[in-house]
């Protein structure tokens, strides 16, 4: 993947939210690939969460600039020259009093934001926008199916006007996704940009950031006794029947794998793996014993699912030449609990 000899600069490429966990260990991969990186965070100055920053800057040509999405032309010195830009960095406000205002719009704008500065650059061959399997499996009918053998693809949509009337647990976030993606590709039709969009589920392993908001602490959840990670989990199991998860190295190599690829156009559901509660609670009991796992874990609230009811396909992104490396929930769960006992997730 790396760039031929012949290639008289490196390629550039941008990084939105460099102090995230998905975006740090993007630009790892990036700078390991012979890429040189900018990197947008919204305050530089912040060492508590950009000091891996400057670890990685040892890999390679690593410029860290300040962004703030929701100021126009906020990303234009970040863009400018890049021949990629990856849209990592999104709103996260599970907790909104008003969705609509502290969710919805901040994202939607802050995608707009971004694409702005990409149109303007004129260097930018695509963008790489990141989303979330939020955007694809929030249905109601799905709620409705029996037995398994169910897959959703690219073509499926989280039901908006479901999600707006109903109100369920983040659907603020769910349908800032489905909208930020409609916008984003609305905007590059009208201006000549060539847009690709990933959908990744729960993202779990190692990464540089040295803070996580939300997919390490619910898949380490059973490990940690967090009951509220672990009610996430079964959350996602009821509305999308299956849990379902990605290893972060095969994200990252999935984004770049889509910049890259000539071809790649629309939507990607990046997912390396369907599962349940039940069965991560059995393998996560066997592999850490010393954790004392709980698996006999169905109470009053739900049923919980032998074997997921519902699978969401990753089948594009493979047939168009993509090969993931973590495949199992052994592969998946490969350096996860040191990267939790590194963060204090974990206590041992």
């Amino acid at each position: 993947m790396s760039s031929s000899a012949g290639d008289k600069r490196k390629k550039t490429a941008c990084v939105t939210g460099g102090n995230g966990y998905i975006g740090s260990a993007l630009i790892k991969m990036l700078l390991e690939d012979g890429y040189a990186v900018k990197t947008t965070v919204r305050n530089p100055d912040d060492m508590d969460k950009n000091s891996h920053l400057k670890g990685l800057q040892q890999l390679g040509p690593l410029t860290v600039l300040r962004a703030d999405m929701d100021e126009e032309g906020s990303f234009d010195d970040a863009v400018a020259g890049c021949d990629y830009a990856f849209l990592v960095a999104a709103p996260v406000n599970l907790s909104a009093q008003d969705p609509e205002k502290e969710q919805i719009e901040p994202s939607v704008r802050g995608t707009l934001n971004a694409m702005r500065s990409c149109a303007k650059a004129g260097t930018v061959r695509r963008v790489i926008l990141t989303s979330s399997v939020a955007g694809v499996y929030i249905r109601p009918d799905l709620l409705q199916l029996r037995g398994d053998g169910h897959v959703l693809d690219e073509e499926s949509w989280s039901d908006v006007e479901y999600l707006r009337a109903n109100r369920p647990p983040t659907w603020g976030y769910c349908v800032s996704k489905v909208l930020l993606e409609k916008e984003a590709c609305r905007f590059a039709g009208e201006h000549g940009i060539s847009l690709v969009t990933v959908c990744p589920v729960i993202t779990v392993g190692a990464a540089p950031a040295p803070k996580v908001r939300t997919s390490i602490i619910d898949s380490l959840s059973m490990l940690s006794g967090d009951e509220r990670g672990l009610a996430v989990l079964k959350g996602i199991e009821k509305t999308s029947g299956a849990v379902q998860l990605v290893h972060v190295d095969d994200l990252c190599r999935a984004e770049l794998f889509l910049a890259e690829a000539a071809a790649a156009d629309g939507r990607y559901i990046c997912c390396g793996l369907n599962t349940t509660v039940l069965e991560l609670a059995r393998f996560l009991a066997h592999k850490y014993p010393q954790y004392g796992v709980k698996t006999n874990l169905d109470g009053d609230e739900q049923q919980l699912l032998e074997k997921p009811r519902v699978r969401v396909s990753s089948e594009k992104l493979v047939r168009e030449g993509f090969e993931y490396r973590h495949n199992t929930l052994d592969e998946i769960y490969d350096n996860v609990v040191e990267y939790g006992k590194s963060l204090g997730i974990l206590p041992y």
